[in-house]
């Protein structure tokens, strides 16, 4: 599974480690994932899901079927 939030879509991006002589090598900036495994109460059913922090914070405003339909909308699904 790639590393991208289901609810935000927040994924991996790229950049330059910077020395101290100001020499510049790549790396990865990995967005803040957790597995999560939340409960849909209409649905009576559990689903797990790759979230990033935002998108929890998201998920605890909103509520998980509202998030998951937020999430739809702004994929233009």
């Amino acid at each position: 599974m790639s590393r991208i939030c289901q609810i935000t879509g927040k994924k991996t991006i790229t950049g330059n480690n910077v020395s101290h002589s100001n020499r510049k090598t790549k790396r990865k900036f990995l967005p803040n994932l957790h597995k999560h495994t939340f409960y849909m109460f209409n649905k009576k059913k559990k689903i797990t899901l790759l979230v990033s922090k935002k998108g929890l914070s998201i998920i605890d405003k909103m509520g998980i079927e509202s998030a998951l339909l937020y999430r739809n909308i702004k994929r233009g699904k």
